[in-house]
């Protein structure tokens, strides 16, 4: 089949398109065959691209979010069924370990993402547990497959970070970094549907004015305005209740600053870097809560999937690009060029 892939880490360059095995043979009795139609990219993408520390197995095929056709199931398979219109969950568990049996499925000690640990979906086809499939809801305005392919890691990553660990309340105040990317769109949308007020920010001008339109109460510019001095401003010298966090070094010591007394911040990246400080006494004082956050649970996935069928979330897509040219996708993503996600037709 054909699969965008790695056989080296590195920068865009290492990218290419190839004839790799089919994922075609027996099935394991919980696992589905899907025939991919769409992928959406994430800056995990780049991440992978780069190098992570952990062992690659080349050709390593890239991409998390896909949507596609079920082509065949495993013998225990009950859910899906052929020709069933699905969207994938990129985070895979072992299913069996405590952390599985407690529902924490995130916190899996086998945990793996699709494209980052496991072949991806930048390919003709891909197999994935039967956990890790939904089917796509119906809407009045029916979902592209774009749209399906990008609505999974960022909205679960968000649901966790807004909902599960943040747990943002009604009249809150939100302070969402970097409006352009996938996920911080997602947690606006979210902080907003739980009843907060949300500030974000962006170099963007058109950015910050298409946030707005999507519900943002204020929008600011982080080159041309100092963020902390603006949300005190904002806040009667408060600060924002939570900070949603996935910038990393360039904007931490600007989100405690940011931070309210209680308040809580909560991050799920470092595109910027991952080596932070801060004050401890500040910390304990100021009785803060610094929070974790990675991708979701099954019960978390199967509730964003739920409001996406209400007509709740349904995803922004930035471009559409054709499968020959992904390429040119990662080098949009990789300028940061992007309001949503992009996406990358596979097959008709």
């Amino acid at each position: 089949m054909r699969a965008w892939v790695i056989r080296s880490t590195g920068g865009l360059d290492r990218l290419e398109i190839a004839d790799v095995p089919d994922p075609a043979g027996p099935l394991e009795a919980r696992q589905v065959r899907i025939a991919l139609r769409a992928a959406a990219l994430n800056r995990l993408d780049l991440f992978v691209l780069r190098g992570l520390p952990h062992e690659y197995h080349y050709p390593h095929i890239l991409g998390a979010d896909g949507a596609g056709v079920v082509e065949a199931v495993g013998a225990r398979v009950q859910s899906v069924r052929p020709g069933d219109r699905v969207m994938l969950n990129p985070g895979i568990p072992d299913y069996s370990c405590s952390y599985c049996r407690a529902g924490e499925h995130s916190l899996c000690v086998n945990y793996g993402i699709l494209g980052e640990h496991r072949p991806g979906t930048l390919a003709q086809y891909v197999n994935v547990p039967e956990q890790n499939t939904a089917i796509i809801p119906t809407l009045p305005k029916p979902l592209t497959w774009t749209e399906a392919a990008g609505f999974s890691l960022v909205t679960l990553t968000a649901w966790r970070m807004v909902v599960t660990r943040a747990q943002v309340r009604p009249g809150e105040t939100v302070l969402v970094w970097g409006i352009g990317g996938g996920v911080s769109l997602a947690a606006l949308r979210l902080a907003k549907l739980k009843g907060a007020s949300v500030i974000v920010t962006s170099s963007s001008d058109a950015k910050l004015q298409a946030a707005q339109k999507l519900g943002a109460d204020v929008t600011l510019n982080h080159k041309t305005q100092k963020i902390s001095q603006e949300v005190r401003a904002l806040t009667n010298k408060r600060g924002a209740d939570v900070v949603i966090e996935n910038v990393g070094e360039a904007t931490w010591d600007e989100s405690l600053r940011c931070l309210a007394r209680g308040g809580r911040l909560v991050s799920c990246g470092a595109t910027t870097g991952p080596k932070v400080g801060f004050d401890m006494r500040r910390l304990f004082w100021h009785q803060w809560s610094i929070l974790g956050s990675t991708m979701g649970n099954d019960a978390e996935y199967r509730e964003i999937v739920r409001l996406l069928g209400t007509g709740e979330l349904r995803p922004v897509v930035d471009r559409v690009f054709p499968f020959a040219e992904a390429r040119a996708a990662f080098e949009r993503l990789e300028r940061g060029e992007q309001l949503g996600k992009i996406a990358i037709e596979i097959g008709s």
